[in-house]
């Protein structure tokens, strides 16, 4: 059984894979300013959560993602359970890499670009994580990542807001709120941030189909029900895209030894 760990800013996805089926999905939390790891389920170290999953599954070999720093404490545990690959965007995988600067590319971005290619092999895919940032991920029907693109997110935009002016309040975004024209200061801003980010993600998937008209689109990320709901395009949703791309470069290093 195969243990994937995406360790993102906010919180840590995990899924226990057995050769391409995902079997068992946990949630941790995380902060990108403490290394150390805390799930509310097991309220324990690093050390607590890896003996859990450890304890309680045949796992037999692990792949960990991780878009913070500090992680070397959680991953060290790991280390004494099990063979660890620690992934990072420069390695060998089963999507050709063509980013100009595979050194500064997340490994979110990449699993995310693999997930997708694996559900959708030799098609053009774009997978859009709609999380702290809002990520577009491409891979054309040559199963080559070309790049993409990186926005701020939906509370990123709020946030900014408040913190880089002087009056403006900070809000949160209101799930019935659709008003293009807003009477108050608080509409002005859900308006500006609420639309205008469905406005960009729209914008961006019609300038992709306008060039690839076959293109299928993913989306995934913490504010997926957020622009499920709103988008005009067709899209497909998948919560587990980079945690099933990471599965896909850990069988394929397994099978390349």
């Amino acid at each position: 059984m195969n243990l994937i760990i995406d360790i993102g800013n906010t919180r840590i996805k995990a899924g226990l894979f057995e050769q391409n089926s995902l079997k068992h999905f946990f949630v941790f939390e995380t902060s990108s300013h403490d290394p150390e790891i805390v799930s509310p389920a097991v309220k324990g170290s690093s050390a607590l959560i890896a003996a859990d999953l450890f304890n309680k599954y045949a796992i037999d070999q692990c792949i960990v993602a991780s878009v913070v720093d500090g992680m070397e404490p959680f991953t060290n545990q790991l280390k004494e359970k099990a063979t660890i690959l620690i992934f990072e965007s420069t390695m060998p995988s089963p999507v050709k890499n063509l980013y100009q600067s595979t050194n500064t590319l997340g490994t979110d971005r990449f699993a995310a670009a693999i997930g997708g290619n694996s559900v959708f092999p030799n098609k053009n895919v774009l997978v859009i994580d709609a999380g702290t940032c809002i990520k577009y991920n491409f891979v054309n029907s040559n199963n080559e990542f070309l790049g993409g693109a990186i926005s701020p997110g939906l509370q990123m935009r709020f946030n900014s807001l408040n913190t880089f002016t002087s009056r403006l309040p900070l809000i949160q975004v209101e799930e019935d709120f659709d008003s293009l024209i807003g009477s108050n200061t608080k509409e002005s801003i859900l308006s500006g941030v609420a639309i205008g980010i469905v406005a960009e993600v729209d914008g961006i998937i019609e300038r992709y189909q306008h060039i690839y008209p076959d293109i299928t689109v993913i989306l995934t990320g913490g504010d997926t029900n957020f622009f499920e709901k709103r988008l005009k395009s067709r899209i497909f949703t998948d919560s587990f895209i980079i945690l099933k791309g990471l599965n896909r470069v850990l069988e394929y290093t397994i099978n390349e030894k």
